[in-house]
């Protein structure tokens, strides 16, 4: 038992990022005026990440090109038809997927979770690469190198840049990562540092250059600025 609570301690830590010190970040930042605008009236904020790098994995996956609202729906259904159930108290709860999960159904009971033929092929084929031994997420986010990182899950199918940057800021605590290719990052980046403008993706990676080894954390301060309408 004693074990058991150890571990959930850790992992509650690990989701909330409990003891990450955010001083190194703001002391990053505040040379430059809009983000310590922000940064000040947003203090103490800390970014939240999935419990294993395969959720995070997933989710990106099915976040390709369709809207957010959408793709949680898609998230919420897989889970709660290929997580294993805890009833507790007259309630049910869903763990999320595990890669075991996902290789062992057909592809039809991933696709009727309301996702593409494709996406639901390239969720199971990195799931049978981790079952088959052939993938360690979870080792490969000990990995210093963003460029290694990226260039790993850039190898297995249907993950491009985008897909392999967002899962390393999601589930690796990658905070110099940023998915620059994001339509809501280049939005909230324009609104905060361009009025507004149409913005491509090399622009938007040359104004986090500002954030320095920050550049994921900060457009997440970026995001829950515009969620809660903060000007500067």
């Amino acid at each position: 038992m004693h074990k058991l609570r150890k571990r959930q301690k850790k992992t509650i830590k690990f989701i909330f990022n409990l003891d990450f010190d955010l001083s190194a970040f703001y002391d990053e930042v505040k040379k430059d005026r809009t983000m310590y605008h922000i940064t000040q009236q947003l203090y103490g904020l800390k970014n939240p990440t999935t419990p294993s790098a395969f959720e995070a994995l997933v989710d990106s996956i099915v976040e390709q090109q369709i809207s957010i609202k959408v793709a949680h729906t898609i998230e919420e259904r897989l889970v709660k038809k290929l997580g294993e159930l805890l009833a507790l108290e007259g309630e049910a709860y869903f763990a999320y997927p595990t890669p075991e999960n996902i290789a062992s159904v057909s592809l039809e009971e991933i696709r009727n979770c309301g996702m593409s033929q494709r996406k639901a092929e390239y969720i199971q084929g990195a799931a049978k690469l981790i079952v088959n031994g052939k993938l360690d997420l979870e080792q490969l986010k000990l990995n210093r190198s963003p460029e290694e990182i990226i260039a790993t899950l850039d190898e297995i199918k249907g993950i491009g840049i985008w897909t392999a940057e967002l899962t390393m800021l999601r589930g690796m605590q990658k905070l110099d990562a940023l998915p620059a290719d994001d339509l809501g990052i280049r939005r909230v980046i324009s609104r905060y540092y361009c009025g507004g403008k149409s913005i491509k993706t090399t622009e938007a990676r040359e104004i986090a250059k500002l954030w320095g080894r920050w550049k994921g954390l900060a457009a997440f301060y970026l995001i829950i600025a515009e969620v809660k309408d903060i000007t500067v």
